[in-house]
């Protein structure tokens, strides 16, 4: 039995890949088990995981690599796994006694890093954050891609150095299968996630004005799951006071067991977020999540997601600015039901044969257990 440590800033101590999935397997196959994350307080047992988590994300850099050090020295781990840079430099004071991980799931640098920076100041901090990625890559010993499209720079720049391609496919236990068969003269649309205009929301109300305007018989419902980031609450609350329709359903998030009830009475799931060169090397993940369900998808055309999804078999890519063709597609649901249903049947069908856990679960088990 190895003893395995998760170190993370930004992501949640129960976060879906790290908690639901990854430390749950690990436990299951016998190792002792632990989590640190830095944004949010809780300390206990969850699963047979044990949990330290801190909420010092506002802290500076090395108040926070002081917590993660501590955490290590005190729990003595064989392997660590991170998922940010910031946790793989933390990890490099003793790296030669146990392995460190770096499992990349985030494009880096992240466009909301430079952002906040002027030109050209933005200019030098890309370069700074992509030299600490470097570094980050220089520091672990082993690497796991969350996809293929986020390889670059690291697995070329360290071509010698073993990686796993570990997809964010879900486990069954954490499915609601719901298809479903279109009600005539009625259309359900959901959207999940980030209500800004980078993950797409205002693509989305555009593609749903223009299915209203051209089928004015037609009742649109809409569920909207989730929340807009703090510096996009006017920007969202603008878009509700333009479309102010019926029928549209604002629902919190919720744990992410339940994640996939908040969505079983919609038709159709999107994502139109932005094409840019980030999004275009990342996943959007909750794909996988509506294909278990059994629902068709419309998703902009991303080079991530043409490379890691058949998306043709239950739904549409596309420009999702273009509201005109997506209200077409919509259209051609409702005067081809059967086209809806062969879709729903082929999205489950898809994750069966596919996009599951139980698919992958044992790689990731043995890339773990051979880094030790």
């Amino acid at each position: 039995m190895a003893r395995i440590l998760f170190l993370t800033t930004a992501h949640q101590y129960d976060d879906d890949r790290i908690f639901h999935h990854q430390a749950k397997e690990l436990h299951r196959s016998g190792h002792e088990v632990k989590i640190c994350s830095l944004s949010s307080d809780f300390k206990g047992i969850l699963n047979g995981i044990e949990i330290e988590s801190y909420p010092v994300l506002h802290l500076d850099t090395d108040a926070k690599i002081k917590v993660f050090r501590k955490v290590i020295r005190e729990f003595q781990p064989d392997c660590i796994l991170c998922s940010e840079p910031l946790a793989v430099v933390a990890s490099q004071k003793k790296r030669k006694k146990y392995s460190i991980i770096y499992d990349i799931t985030e494009w880096y640098p992240a466009q909301r890093m430079v952002q906040r920076f002027p030109f050209p100041l933005n200019v030098f901090h890309a370069i700074r954050f992509f030299l600490i990625q470097l570094y980050a890559g220089f520091l672990s010993t082993h690497f796991i891609f969350g996809e293929g499209t986020k390889k670059f720079p690291l697995a070329y720049v360290f071509p010698f150095k073993k990686r796993l391609i570990l997809p964010y496919y879900p486990d069954e236990i954490y499915i609601r299968k719901s298809i479903k068969n279109l009600t005539p003269n009625e259309i359900h649309l959901a959207y999940t996630g980030s209500f800004s205009k980078e993950k797409g929301i205002e693509n989305f109300f555009n593609a749903a004005d223009k299915l209203r305007k051209q089928n004015p018989q037609l009742t649109v419902k809409i569920s909207l799951i989730g929340t807009p980031p703090k510096t996009d609450e006017p920007y969202f609350s603008d878009l509700l006071s333009q479309y102010s329709w019926e029928h549209i359903t604002i629902k919190k998030p919720v744990a992410f067991e339940q994640f996939t009830e908040t969505y079983a009475e919609a038709d159709i799931c999107f994502d139109l977020r932005e094409i840019n060169l980030e999004n275009h090397h990342c996943l959007p993940i909750k794909i996988f999540y509506y294909a278990a369900s059994g629902k068709p998808v419309i998703y902009t055309d991303l080079k991530a997601t043409r490379q890691h999804v058949e998306v043709s078999k239950f739904g549409y890519l596309v420009n999702p600015e273009d509201a005109e063709s997506i209200a077409k597609i919509i259209e051609n649901y409702l005067q081809n039901p059967e086209l809806y249903s062969q879709h729903a049947q082929n999205a489950r069908l898809e994750y069966e044969k596919y996009y599951n856990w139980d698919l992958i679960r044992k790689n990731f088990v043995q890339f773990i257990e051979n880094a030790l």
